[in-house]
């Protein structure tokens, strides 16, 4: 299957509307499960990345004992802390958060940045992904965790969206990903959602289409930017996803419009701190003008 670029008037028609009037549970609410000892930064930079995104509540759950941390790090999000040992979430964290989310009625879960790799940790994700029915971004370690885990794959919702890098995707797959395209299409086949096989020329792959971005470069190839990537699409998931219902025509274009963007952002952080020195955490300050340069 050939990928085609998507264009900018299919990009811009996923930008969900915002009326005067709207409040912000009109623009969904957010839960990313993320974040261990060492590794809170993934956590805030993801979260941070779904509220610039225009997601109207995120909350971050992540280990209680790294929470104050990502507290003082991101007031603009709210904090839940579950069950942890080592810095780490438990095998009993996924009840703790499940519940959570069904109580505050969250609209997207995002899980797998800074997760970490202990057994409780891993063991947490599958868990949380086979008890949680709410469409899911999965990223990052909680692809690792699946990857380890038992076939089929399982996921309580299949309207999700995968975001593995070429690593991960072969873990996942049980093989190199070498065919790109071939290995994006087995990508979503796997989970029945919309996959991103990121990398020079991101693959999105969903709802019978396959796209190749046209953004971005070695700005990107930085540690964090994943986290970037998966807080936008969480982010602009759960906006287009209340607006028309959540769907796989709505995962693929929330997909590819927070690639597109990520990608942008990238290229103007290039254009100012060069390739070389822009960080992760400087992409969101160029995202309005990416946001801008789309509307245009």
């Amino acid at each position: 299957m050939r990928p085609e670029t998507p264009s900018k008037s299919y990009l811009k028609a996923q930008l969900a509307p915002r009326r005067p009037g709207a409040h912000k549970g009109d623009f969904g609410r957010v839960l990313v499960a993320a974040g261990s000892r060492g590794m809170t930064g993934a956590a805030v930079l993801a979260a941070r990345a779904a509220l610039k995104a225009g997601a109207g509540l995120v909350t971050v759950a992540c280990p209680e004992s790294e929470r104050r941390y990502v507290a003082c790090a991101l007031p603009e999000a709210m904090t839940f802390g579950a069950d942890c040992s080592g810095g780490a979430f438990t095998a009993k964290a996924a009840g703790q958060v499940a519940a959570f989310a069904a109580k505050k009625k969250i609209d997207v879960l995002l899980a797998g940045p800074g997760l970490g790799e202990l057994p409780g940790a891993r063991a947490f994700a599958r868990g949380l992904l086979a008890s949680l029915d709410v469409p899911a971004v999965i990223d990052a370690d909680a692809l690792n965790a699946l990857a380890a885990g038992p076939r089929p794959l399982k996921l309580k919702n299949s309207l999700s969206i995968i975001t593995p890098h070429p690593g991960e995707a072969s873990r996942l797959l049980g093989k190199k990903a070498g065919d790109r395209a071939a290995a994006a299409c087995a990508l979503a086949a796997l989970t029945g959602g919309t996959a991103v096989l990121k990398g020079p020329g991101t693959l999105i792959r969903g709802a019978g289409k396959l796209y190749k971005n046209p953004t971005g470069g070695p700005a990107l190839a930085k540690g964090g930017s994943g986290d970037v990537l998966a807080g936008l699409t969480a982010g602009l998931y759960a906006q287009l996803g209340l607006a028309r219902g959540f769907s796989a025509a709505t995962a693929l274009g929330a997909a590819a419009l927070a690639v597109w963007l990520h990608g942008r952002c990238g290229d103007l952080a290039a254009r100012k701190y060069t390739s070389r020195c822009a960080l992760a955490g400087e992409l969101l300050d160029f995202l309005p003008a990416a946001l801008r340069s789309l509307e245009r």
